[in-house]
């Protein structure tokens, strides 16, 4: 082999393993066994070949690292939120304003994931199921703060509710937002791709939920129809 056939070998071995290269469903399904090819020259003029190696970092921590890149989005998109209400947009915010920042902000972790460790992302369902993690911690930690800092002489009934209705909504719209997210998200962002319609249409469908919640929250406290002792 060539000094210029290994430096091209090398070149491609680098940027798949740093995601810049799409994987072939062959490399998929290593990723998913925690392997990763190795490029290697053919020895009769042929074109290259690959042989499964151990991955550079085992299942169990990549596992690990997609669950804390999950809770870290939540933590995000509750910074996210606080600006928001520091801008004080007052009722636009909260039916259109809201939704669209605190769902494109809670996945904010899986973005890194797609970035630097794609590997760790097993196919469209478990990115969804970690940006659901995502939408969960965002919402566990909201109500933390609604029923101890904003209503904390608020009854039981608002304690439960604030830690049903409102988190279930927030992992289901995060849920939604995350069967859009792939690599192509991130060449999207990098200006080297159109945006797709899935994540488009997926993220949009998320903001809807999320608004037509929060509208409806209103609507229906204002007309007393949601009233907690």
């Amino acid at each position: 082999m060539s000094n210029e056939d290994a430096v091209r070998l090398e070149t491609i071995r680098s940027l798949r393993e740093r995601g810049l290269l799409p994987r072939s469903p062959y490399e998929s399904h290593l990723a998913e066994l925690g392997l990763a090819p190795a490029y290697l020259p053919a020895t009769n003029g042929g074109s290259a070949i690959s042989v499964a190696t151990p991955a550079s970092h085992s299942r169990p921590f990549l596992n690990l690292l997609a669950l804390f890149m999950a809770l870290l989005g939540g933590l995000l998109g509750i910074a996210g939120a606080f600006m928001q209400e520091l801008i004080n947009g007052g009722l636009l915010v909260v039916f259109i304003g809201a939704p669209v920042i605190e769902e494109a902000l809670k996945p904010a972790g899986i973005y890194l994931l797609l970035l630097r460790w794609p590997q760790a992302l097993l196919g469209r369902v478990h990115t969804a199921v970690l940006t659901g993690i995502s939408g969960l911690c965002f919402g566990l930690i909201e109500s933390l703060v609604y029923v101890k800092v904003y209503f904390p002489d608020e009854g039981s009934d608002f304690v439960l509710f604030r830690f049903t209705v409102p988190v279930a909504m927030h992992f289901i719209c995060s849920f939604i937002v995350g069967l859009g997210l792939s690599r192509a998200l991130i060449d999207w962002a990098a200006g080297r791709s159109k945006l797709e319609k899935s994540t488009r249409n997926f993220y949009l469908g998320g903001v809807a939920i999320h608004a037509i919640y929060n509208t409806s929250a209103v609507i229906l406290s204002v007309a007393g129809v949601i009233e907690f002792d």
